[in-house]
C-alpha cells in the first residue's frame, strides 16, 4: 500500500464507518456514546461537506473523519467539532493525520475558521495526531460527564482546537 486515498464519505461507507467508529468506542477512549448511531442518525448530525474516509488500494475504508456544527446560531457558522477515527488494523500509518490534513483543506475552503474537538487524555497517540496536525490544546474539561462504558465513572475531556491562519 502507498498513502491511503481520502475521498468524500458516501452511503456505501456506512457499514465500515459505523464499524471503526464502534471499534473505537469499544476502545474506552474514543466517546461518551455506548454504541456507534444508525446510519440516519449519523448522517443526520454530520455536515455533509466534510465527511471524508481514508481508503487502502482495494478501497477498503480505514478510517473516517466528519464534522458537526457546535452551534446553530449564524455567528458559530465558521466554527466545527470534528471526530476521526481509524481502524485498529491501520494505525500508526498515517491515516489519521491524512484524514485531519483533509478535513483542515476542505473545512478552509468553505471558510470554517476553527475545529475543535474534546479527547480523552488517555488517548495520547490522539492527542499527539492533533498536535502534530496543527491543533492546540486548549485546557482540560474535569470531570465533564460520566463515561456508562466506563463503569459510570467521571472523565476529563483534553479541549483542542485548530485555528485557521487563511480564514479570517
Amino acid at each position: 500500500m502507498t498513502g491511503p486515498t481520502i475521498r468524500p464519505m458516501t452511503p456505501a461507507d456506512a457499514g465500515a464507518v459505523l464499524a471503526i467508529y464502534q471499534a473505537g468506542i469499544d476502545g474506552g477512549n474514543a466517546s461518551f456514546e455506548p454504541a456507534a448511531p444508525d446510519w440516519a442518525t449519523f448522517d443526520a448530525g454530520r455536515l455533509p461537506g466534510h465527511r471524508l474516509v481514508a481508503v487502502d488500494d482495494a478501497g477498503r475504508v480505514l478510517g473516517w473523519v466528519a464534522v458537526s456544527r457546535v452551534s446553530a446560531r449564524a455567528v458559530y457558522a465558521g466554527v466545527v467539532e470534528h471526530s476521526v477515527y481509524v481502524d485498529p488494523a491501520a494505525r500508526g500509518r498515517g491515516v489519521g493525520r491524512a484524514l485531519l490534513d483533509a478535513l483542515v483543506a476542505s473545512t478552509e475552503a468553505a471558510g470554517i475558521w476553527t475545529i475543535q474537538s474534546g479527547v480523552f487524555p488517555e488517548n495520547t497517540a490522539s492527542l499527539a495526531l492533533h498536535h502534530a496536525a496543527g491543533f492546540r490544546t486548549v485546557g482540560v474539561r474535569e470531570r465533564v460527564a460520566r463515561h456508562a462504558g466506563q463503569g459510570n465513572r467521571w472523565r476529563d475531556v483534553v479541549f483542542l482546537e485548530r485555528r485557521s491562519p487563511h480564514v479570517t
